[in-house]
């Protein structure tokens, strides 16, 4: 079924201003679709009312229900004929969309409705204002960004192995993350106790063999302040990688971080992983690696476009990564 979109005017930051980190204007789409899943942080779709809002638009909902298959919701929207496809939920459920919004070539809006909201933050999308994303749709801006994958399976975010990976299967992780996290690193990495058998080589041809953690995002972070912990490009075509060694591989420093285009990690053993929060089993060898430009996405021309890391630093050509971001040994 075919929705006529409402048009919202124009009261955000200027297209020129936007047009510093690579966003245009753009027409709204014919048929629009947007997914949401009432259960991702803790109801926030609903008590933004996104729904509703979306369909004061235009905008065709598909409010998912327990045993509904999301890649499958999406596949049918496409066959029915979407021409731009939006995710208010999490982050594991907006790689599922951005993945097929990028296979079918259509663009992509993100609604944030999950808990932390780490892509929206990273692509530039205001976290506090979910109902405002959905201009994104009527009054948006465009741009394409890559798209990250490990063994064929899209990311948006990062993939976390080691302590991460462990501590993601834990059910108590949603509720109190950092406690979790914590309490997985003492049994996992502590002096004496077994990590994850995970194998690979540096960018300088190091071989690492006792590993605790391993972070691989698509995009680099920045690891310093005053933006730790952000994305200043998600257009540098490159893989962001961070290891830290366990305790007792004596190894100084213990950790590196750097990027590249792709990446592979070796493991006698299917691995336990995160992928964008997700617990998912991995089978080895993991074979990481970015698809530069493979999404269309669009935000609200009245967001601010960037994140803070981009915010606060200076605007870069598409395709460039600060040295700092790049490579950097962890002390």
């Amino acid at each position: 079924m075919t929705f006529p979109l409402v048009p919202r005017p124009r009261r955000g930051p200027s297209e020129h201003r936007l047009a510093r980190y690579g966003w245009s204007a753009t027409d709204p789409p014919r048929q629009a679709v947007l997914f949401i899943n009432p259960r991702s942080g803790d109801g926030a779709a609903s008590r933004a009312r996104i729904a509703e809002r979306a369909r004061d638009r235009g905008i065709e909902v598909v409010i998912l229900e327990p045993a509904q298959s999301l890649p499958e919701c999406v596949d049918e929207a496409v066959r029915q004929g979407a021409d731009a496809l939006g995710m208010a939920g999490g982050d594991g459920s907006l790689a599922v969309v951005a993945a097929a919004a990028a296979a079918h070539g259509v663009p992509f809006i993100c609604v944030p409705a999950g808990t932390r909201n780490h892509f929206a933050l990273d692509l530039g999308v205001d976290r506090q204002d979910a109902a405002g994303a959905l201009d994104a749709f009527t009054d948006g801006v465009e741009r394409r960004i890559d798209l990250a994958e490990v063994n064929g399976r899209a990311f948006v975010n990062n993939v976390s192995l080691g302590i991460y990976g462990e501590a993601v299967r834990d059910p108590s992780y949603r509720a109190a993350k950092m406690r979790t996290l914590v309490e997985t690193a003492e049994r996992v990495g502590g002096p004496g106790a077994r990590t994850p058998a995970l194998r690979l080589v540096d960018d300088v041809g190091q071989q690492h063999a006792q590993l605790a953690i391993v972070l691989v995002s698509n995009n680099p972070y920045v690891l310093g302040p005053p933006v730790l912990g952000t994305r200043p490009s998600l257009d540098s075509g490159l893989l962001g990688i961070v290891i830290l060694d366990a305790p007792d591989s004596r190894r100084h420093p213990p950790g590196r971080a750097w990027s590249a285009p792709d990446f592979e990690v070796f493991a006698p053993a299917p691995v336990h992983a995160g992928i964008d929060g997700e617990p998912v089993v991995l089978s080895a060898p993991l074979e990481f690696a970015i698809r530069p430009a493979a999404l269309r996405v669009r935000i609200s021309s009245r967001h601010p476009g960037a994140s803070p890391s981009a915010r606060i630093r200076p605007a870069r050509p598409p395709g460039s990564t600060s040295p700092a971001v790049r490579q950097a040994e962890l002390e």
